[in-house]
């Protein structure tokens, strides 16, 4: 058994609790129940509760409640990071329920990320501190037992809640000791079990919301209600680069039936600092206030204002303590110029990210020079939910509930817009109906709390599909160059990399494949622009794994190599004598996913009516890959089957660990044929699912097959990783189905073969 250090007191276990996973992204989020259960079998509530700490109380039944402080948006921590805390707790899986908490950074500690999800970190940044959790409580219910029995605690064993010394014969539930339990002193030190003694980690558990969801319990923000409650919706300028000047009917609109009240908001101060996720499309807007939604919406329609351009800025942004400075300029922006932008400095010398050996002297060699060019568009992030908010102002105290994926960093953006201390702010979370990184930017949050304070009244704020997919935080629009130089006896000399994109670069300048050849350069840029941008599911990887895995393949052809065994023998050099110090994966990992995902689609059996992609990529601190099989019927591409490997290390729970796998596949599928936002003068030019398309049921692979690699070492991220590869393997089966390299994005639209 693992032993890892406590603390001495109750305070600074909390604390520690909360810390120990080196890195606050994804929280306590846990159990509700195991399974479905029948009425005989539905769990009897105790009479009196013992608080063991923060997370966890155990009844005087033995039936134990775990807290959960984290946003749950569809990743399922809601039930694995439980079963991470049964296990060492040795409760009975059927005797758990979970609350959810409100934000409190005293009784969650960690800072702004706290109570944060995002990043794909919330399992492998919380395995250790919920492993201390249970196995703590585990060893203070022991101690209490020891001494109620008078024999060592080293005796005691513990199995599914009960507590028992075999010697002299003496049992107890969990529940029975619980009250003397709370008077034990937090141990120093606890034992934690090694992976072979596991026995509900590992084991796949049902999502603990699943009836819930399907039977349409009020279980998301949009379906907040409040006695008393307004609702608020926004007119936002109708194109980036413009703000509001005048209100031209509001009195109009509040002579309409059911409306409280029309009047503009801006959303922060002219003083205030703004953090990394203060990202507002646009900071004033009208905002219409009355009592139903059909009302709300329908004076909407009617509001009359007048817009003006907006005057160009420079603002210094605090980016997680460090300083950055970001430039807006003030114009209406199109995607074609954009694309005009971007080809403009490709042309110049760029930022040098990363040189390896004598690049320039091995092109200028070079028997043969493989050039290509990729380029992928802005993306919406078209959650399932639109972005929606409740907010009760009254007095110095702030009230708010709603789908966020991190209260923290909004709280003091609130704050300071109110004039209310923070310790005055309260949030309640509800589940997400997706997130994405889209609710990481929780303008909409300060936008409910000001409506709220200026009526007077507990308000919700709701957006329209059409808000959301117009008033967007979008992927950036990226392009990349990829140049690949082959000697004269076909052997891969130098690989040079240009990146950049409208607002930021995609580039991971230490990723494969640097490290895997002598000669290697990586160069970037960004353009500024007006046009508000953001996290979207796993951030630049996105665009990069596609563009660098179907590069990867083209380079493979041109040299005569079957692709997978041109990756392992790029990944072998790597790992033996790689170049450089700073390549940021590990190549025997990546290898190992590639070698899995081979085997596992009998990549080697030739079937002439199936054309074959592969792709493999690392992000998050994970490896994916991909073999994709399509066919063409009726002249267009049809996914038949996914076979995806992935090392994610211990898999928590293995069915919630496929279907997240799934839903990245199919979700980036459909971004790679389908996925696609333009703007013209500032004007974004889909606004609703009729324009934007989306992946359809007919459309998702008719298999999907996912394998784990089992290497038993603490678990890395998951809920991105599966995403970015899927957009490479889409391309290189398309290009085995039709004869046709794909380049740019969304491939259906740009295939000169099937546009």
């Amino acid at each position: 058994m693992a032993l890892i250090k406590t603390s001495v007191n109750r305070r600074s276990f909390l604390k520690s609790s909360a810390l120990a996973g080196g890195g606050l992204m994804l929280g306590f989020s846990w159990l509700a129940s195991c399974k479905p259960v029948t009425e005989e079998e539905i769990l009897t509530l105790p009479e009196e509760w013992f608080a063991i700490n923060s997370y966890l109380k155990i009844g005087d039944n033995g039936v134990v409640t775990i807290f959960s402080p984290n946003p749950e948006f569809g990743q399922n921590v809601k039930t694995s990071m439980p079963m991470i805390v049964a296990e060492e707790l040795d409760i009975d899986w059927k005797k758990v329920i979970v609350e959810q908490a409100v934000y409190s950074q005293e009784k969650f500690p960690g800072g702004a990320f706290g109570q944060f999800s995002g990043g794909s970190q919330g399992i492998r940044t919380k395995w250790q501190p919920l492993r201390m959790a249970g196995a703590t409580a585990k060893q203070m219910l022991k101690e209490a037992a020891a001494q109620t029995w008078n024999v060592p605690s080293e005796e005691i064993t513990t199995e599914n809640g009960v507590l028992t010394h075999e010697a002299s014969g003496n049992t107890a539930g969990y529940g029975e000791m619980a009250s003397a339990a709370v008077q034990i002193p937090v141990p120093e030190e606890v034992k934690l079990k090694e992976a072979e003694e596991f026995t509900i980690i590992g084991h796949s558990k049902n999502n603990v919301d699943g009836k819930q969801i399907v039977t349409g319990k009020p279980m998301f923000g949009i379906d907040y209600q409040k006695e008393g409650m307004l609702i608020a919706m926004a007119v936002h300028p109708p194109a980036f680069g413009m703000t509001l000047e005048t209100i031209n009917n509001a009195d109009a609109i509040k002579s309409m039936s059911g409306i409280v009240d029309v009047f503009p908001v801006k959303i922060y101060k002219e003083t205030y600092k703004r953090g990394y996720f203060d990202t507002n499309s646009f900071p004033e807007m009208v905002v219409v206030v009355g009592q139903s939604t059909w009302q709300v919406m329908q004076a909407k329609k009617e509001v009359e204002a007048s817009w003006k351009p907006i005057t160009p800025s420079t603002q210094t942004v605090n980016q997680f303590g460090r300083d950055v400075i970001v430039h807006t300029p003030a114009e209406l922006e199109n995607t074609e110029t954009h694309n005009s932008q971007i080809d403009e400095l490709m042309a110049k010398p760029m930022k040098e990210a990363r040189r390896d050996g004598d690049p320039d002297t091995a092109f200028k060699n070079a028997a043969k020079v493989i050039e290509r060019t990729y380029s992928a568009p802005y993306l919406a992030h078209n959650c399932m939910e639109p972005m929606n908010a409740f907010a009760h102002v009254e007095g110095d105290q702030v009230w708010l509930a709603g789908p966020l994926q991190a209260p923290g960093v909004i709280e003091p953006t609130i704050s300071d817009r109110l004039d209310i201390p923070i310790e005055n702010i309260e949030f309640e979370m509800t589940r997400m109906g997706g997130g994405f990184g889209r609710r990481a930017y929780s303008h909409y949050m300060v936008e409910a709390a000001i409506i709220s304070q200026k009526v007077n009244a507990p308000v919700k704020l709701v957006y329209t599909r059409e808000d959301d997919m117009t008033n967007g935080i979008y992927r950036p629009t990226y392009k990349a160059i990829f140049r690949a130089a082959l000697d004269e006896n076909n052997a891969l000399t130098a690989i040079h990399i240009k990146a950049g994109g409208v607002p930021e670069s995609p580039l991971f300048a230490n990723r494969f494949p640097a490290g895997s050849v002598d000669n290697y350069l990586a160069e970037e840029f960004a353009i500024d622009s007006n046009i508000s941008t953001g996290a979207f599911r796993a951030p630049r990887s996105n665009f990069m794994a596609g563009a660098e895995q179907s590069f990867l393949d083209e380079v493979a052809e041109e040299m005569g190599k079957d692709p997978i065994e041109f990756r392992l023998d790029l990944l072998k050099r790597a790992e033996e004598n790689p170049v450089g110090e700073s390549n940021d994966y590990d190549a025997k990992r990546y290898a190992k996913v590639l070698k899995l995902v081979r085997d596992k689609s009998e990549w080697a059996t030739s079937n002439p009516s199936i054309s074959r992609g592969v792709s493999a990529y690392f992000c998050h601190n994970s490896y994916a890959a991909h073999v994709l099989d399509m066919t063409m019927e009726e002249g267009r591409p049809v996914v038949q089957k996914v076979t995806c490997a992935i090392d994610c290390g211990i898999v928590v729970n293995p069915d919630a660990a496929t279907n997240m796998a799934e839903g990245g596949i199919v979700d980036g599928i459909g971004n790679a044929f389908f996925g696609e936002m333009t703007f013209k003068d500032g004007v974004p030019q889909k606004n609703n699912f009729h324009q934007y398309r989306m992946i359809r049921m007919s459309e998702a692979p008719k298999e999907i097959s996912v394998h784990f690699v089992d290497n038993g070492i603490d678990p890395t991220g998951l809920g991105e990783p599966p995403f970015p590869p899927i957009f490479g393997a889409v391309a290189n089966a398309m290009y085995k189905a039709t004869g046709e390299r794909q380049y740019n994005q969304p491939f259906l639209k740009n295939s000169k073969i099937l546009g």
